[in-house]
């Protein structure tokens, strides 16, 4: 199922969410970037520098990525554009560095999971 990212009406880019884990809350997936990715690529690859896939951490540049992460008011949407409540929305964009990106996000709303699992018993 389609799912978009919005940043104040604009499309940020979208994934299937194709990875769920129900008992967490916790969906990711591949990431396919909008034309408003642009907007807000500055703040996640400020999160790629904060953590490096060596596994080092500068904690300065974390904190900057979590202040301005929060206050962008990203929003979820499923494939009919109904919203899906959501306390974390992150995109992990490790492109510069050759790999995809990919889109992470917590959504404690239990009618999106029990909708999640009617589509997969179906399916």
């Amino acid at each position: 199922m389609r799912h978009t990212v919005k940043l104040h009406g604009v499309i940020v880019g979208h994934s299937e969410l194709e990875h769920i884990e129900p008992g967490t809350g916790r969906a990711s997936g591949a990431f396919r970037p909008g034309l408003g990715y642009e907007l807000v690529q500055p703040i996640f690859r400020l999160y790629a520098q904060a953590v490096s896939r060596d596994g080092s951490v500068d904690q300065e540049k974390l904190a900057r990525y979590y202040k301005a992460r929060d206050a962008l008011a990203l929003e979820l949407q499923d494939a009919h554009g109904a919203p899906i409540r959501t306390s974390t929305i992150h995109i992990a964009d490790y492109s510069v560095e050759g790999e995809s990106i990919e889109l992470d996000v917590l959504i404690p709303d239990e009618s999106y999971w029990e909708k999640r699992a009617g589509k997969s018993q179906s399916a």
